[in-house]
């Protein structure tokens, strides 16, 4: 999935323009309940403005308060400013670059302003791709790592007619063995699924309905 796909448009997008205070942009963050804004210069894209810059700046500023959000522009404290997706990236690589920071924006080849990733839009993606929002028995098993595992895995819950409703693996780097957390539906044939899975090779680490 690329970033594009879970990218807030511009038209939904809550932002700000060069030249306007920060007290405005505050205003808005308190509005929305949101902690970043995309600042623009009509379409060009110029920077984020967050809660914490505010905040930073203006205990470094030596200001009163109402002086501070009044005075000082949003461009004096933006941030990432050579920092923004264009669209094409994995979405999954954002979740580093959102871990300490609420959102991106997404830019087209002249930073004309397109929209903006969430580090909460990423955050549902993954649990999607775990299924968390979904009922079901969780199944953690580990694989020797040699070709056609998946497919046998895949073989074995056709015939056991399961129903996946996420796969996720891990150790990609591990020549020897992977983890696996699968996520199926509830059904009463479990254990005999498990057996079959064990019996190929497939050694069960924890079966949890969640």
């Amino acid at each position: 999935m690329f970033v594009k796909s879970i990218m807030i448009p511009k038209h939904n997008s809550f932002t700000v323009q060069k030249g306007e205070t920060v007290k405005i942009a505050l205003d808005k963050l308190e509005k929305h309940q949101i902690d970043g804004l995309p600042i623009l210069d009509g379409e060009k894209y110029v920077g984020i403005i967050t809660r914490f810059r505010i905040l930073e700046n203006y205990f470094h500023s030596n200001k009163e308060k109402n002086d501070f959000l009044d005075s000082t522009f949003v461009e004096e404290i933006a941030t990432y400013q050579d920092k923004y997706l264009e669209g094409e990236e994995i979405f999954e690589k954002t979740l580093l670059e959102l871990k300490d920071f609420p959102l991106l924006a997404v830019v087209d080849n002249e930073r004309n302003f397109l929209g903006a990733v969430t580090r909460s839009d990423v955050l549902e993606q993954f649990q999607s791709a775990f299924g968390v929002n979904r009922p079901g028995v969780r199944i953690a098993f580990t694989s020797v790592e040699t070709e056609g595992r998946i497919a046998r895995l895949s073989e074995i819950a056709h015939h056991f007619q399961e129903h996946f409703i996420s796969l996720v693996t891990f150790d990609e780097t591990d020549k020897l063995v992977r983890r696996i957390v699968m996520k199926i539906e509830k059904k009463d044939n479990i254990d005999r699924f498990t057996k079959k899975l064990e019996e190929h090779g497939f050694r069960i680490l924890s079966i949890k309905e969640v």
